[in-house]
């Protein structure tokens, strides 16, 4: 029948497992897949948000279609965070939803939902409903190219009543039936070489360049460093590119933007040239002001050119080969590279940055609570070479994009775009289903856990012994506090913390691990940080770490003015117990004066 043929044809696709949630709208579909033995593998989670976002995170560590299956109704509207994380960061993702028996649609029948209105924008580049058996095979094969072309998720819907019907054993060949297939092709793409030489023109014409690396330059790391190299350039990323470039190396600034470095936001002030590659990053008040550089963009998608920053030359192609073909141009260029003071001054900055982070990783907070950049920063040491790290969003993402250093080749993924909470546990779940033999590591804040994570380290629980390398490390900082929110009331409006809707209710996670059968240790004292940290990432289970940390650890853009900090002392003033706020505010202050 029609379900069998779904999962047929998804092992066809090289489909290794679906994500899903059970449901009496796909209840065939379930069957089709318990029949199939494994092949594919039906991975469940604890709610249906969950498995999109696990879908998500599978396309983003694998590279690969990640699929998720839900039923129709509140199970189709569950799944919308997670289709548009996908969405947002482009990444491939096939959504199979059940849907009512087609006789009854348009009654108002039980969980009746108008699914393509619910998926028309979040799946708008393929959205279709199965109304027959031969349109299947039609419909997937599209759904799945789609998603690999667009980089983007798309949506079958199949009712119920033709998930039971019966499969013809190959399409008829007749008038209004379309036969199709599972090929599929990336193209190579390239620029033309005008292009490439108006871009040499520019990225030669200026005295201080800079490159912005985003996700779209992985693979394309040799190439990167060569044209940083020739050119004199300094280095940022996006934090969807943090990982593709070693932090180490002396003209690298750090993240670029809101979370970002103040190396970063001197490269971005400082440069009169600047090459963008991969990268689509929000944050257009970190670019240079208008009129400041002469840039130049490399981006496979042709929509991305010039969307954030102006751009003088574009060139849609795959960045390695788009670069290499830059790299060789510039080699047989006659040009000078960039004024070496420009260089210096980079790397003087970057040096500056390092002091910074290295001060402020030390600093105690005084109120017997931990630092929570230091817990973070401390992890560098010990993180294997092997490892995934899934962050999630909050005060977490500051501490990871600033104060984590990735050994090079190791990657992080984070909601980037949309910038979801509850995207942490899901994305490591699938990443280690993905590579069962390496290590993963979720950093998270304690709003993040209570929103899902508590429930997904069920599922971590569910599937940890059948890991070839069962570690799987989960850091919580326990600050019972919003606090991401609580600095941006205060950054951005210049209003007070508003208690009521930042508290987050005191919880045991530690105690909670353990319950499930997980090793734990709660953190109360800068001495044991290096200490869990290694016990963490040699344990023969999975294993959470809760931290107690500082709630008033400043979240603040890099170089603010002093207006916007004397606004935001004004908002801390009217807070009974802004003290230390406000007296962190001021430390944060001086280590960048």
């Amino acid at each position: 029948m029609v379900a069998d043929g779904v999962v047929a044809r998804l092992r066809d696709w090289g489909v290794r497992r679906v994500f899903g949630y059970a449901g009496d709208g796909i209840d065939p579909l379930l069957a089709a897949l318990h029949r199939a033995g494994g092949d594919p593998e039906l991975v469940t989670a604890r709610h249906e948000e969950m498995t999109a976002f696990m879908a998500a995170g599978h396309a983003k560590v694998t590279g690969e279609v990640g699929v998720c299956l839900s039923t129709q109704g509140p199970g189709a509207i569950h799944l919308l965070a997670g289709l548009y994380d996908a969405k947002l960061d482009r990444k491939p993702v096939v959504a199979i939803v059940g849907q009512v028996v087609s006789t009854a649609l348009g009654s108002g029948y039980l969980q009746e939902v108008d699914l393509h209105t619910l998926f028309k924008d979040v799946c708008g580049q393929y959205l279709q409903t199965v109304l027959s058996p031969e349109q299947l095979p039609l419909v997937l094969d599209n759904a799945f190219r789609t998603a690999l072309d667009t980089s983007s998720p798309t949506c079958v819907i199949v009712p119920h009543d033709v998930q039971k019907a019966k499969l013809p054993e190959q399409t008829p060949h007749a008038h209004g039936v379309v036969a199709t297939s599972t090929a599929m092709s990336r193209p190579h793409v390239v620029p033309r070489a005008a292009d490439l030489d108006r871009a040499v023109e520019v990225l030669t014409a200026g005295s201080r360049p800079a490159i912005l690396v985003g996700q779209g330059a992985y693979g394309a790391e040799a190439e990167l460093v060569a044209l940083a190299e020739r050119l004199g350039a300094g280095v940022t990323a996006s934090l969807l590119g943090k990982p593709v470039l070693d932090e180490s190396l002396p003209y690298h600034c750090g993240v670029m933007g809101h979370l970002g470095t103040t190396a970063s936001a001197e490269l971005m002030r400082g440069c009169d040239t600047l090459l963008v590659v991969g990268s689509n990053d929000p944050w257009t008040e970190f670019y240079p002001a208008p009129g400041q550089a002469r840039t130049v963009q490399v981006d496979i998608a042709a929509r991305n050119i010039g969307t954030k920053t102006p751009v003088e030359v574009g060139l849609t192609g795959d960045a390695r080969d788009t670069l290499a073909a830059l790299r060789d141009r510039l080699a047989a260029h006659d040009a000078a590279p960039a004024d070496p003071g420009w260089r210096d001054r980079v790397e003087r900055a970057v040096r500056r940055w390092h002091d910074i982070r290295e001060q402020r990783a030390a600093e105690q907070p005084g109120n017997g609570q931990l630092n929570p950049q230091q817990v973070v920063h401390a992890l560098s040491a010990v993180l294997p070479d092997d490892s995934t790290v899934s962050v999630d969003v909050g005060s977490c993402t500051y501490w990871y994009a600033r104060f984590l250093r990735l050994p090079p080749g190791v990657r992080g993924h984070v909601s980037g775009t949309l910038a979801s909470m509850g995207c942490a546990m899901p994305t490591a779940l699938a990443a280690k289903l993905a590579h069962p033999d390496r290590p993963v590591v979720v950093l998270a804040g304690d709003g993040a856990m209570q929103m899902n994570g508590l429930l997904e380290l069920v599922t971590v629980a569910r599937h940890w012994r059948s890991w070839k390398d069962p570690r799987f490390a989960v850091l919580v900082l326990h600050n019972r506090d919003l606090s991401e929110v609580s600095w941006e009331q205060r950054e951005m409006e210049g209003d007070p913390r508003y208690p009521t809707s930042q508290e987050v209710p005191d919880f045991p996670y530690a105690g909670y691990a353990e319950l499930l059968g997980l090793a734990a240790a709660r953190i109360e004292s800068a001495g044991q940080i290096e200490e869990v940290w290694r016990r963490a990432l040699s344990a023969d289970r999975p294993f959470l770490v809760e931290a107690v940390v500082d709630r008033d650890t400043p979240l603040l853009a890099p170089l603010q003015p002093d207006e916007k900090v004397e606004q935001m002392l004004a908002g801390i003033a009217q807070e009974p117990d802004g003290d230390s706020a406000a007296a962190a505010l001021r430390r944060h202050r001086d280590h960048e004066a």
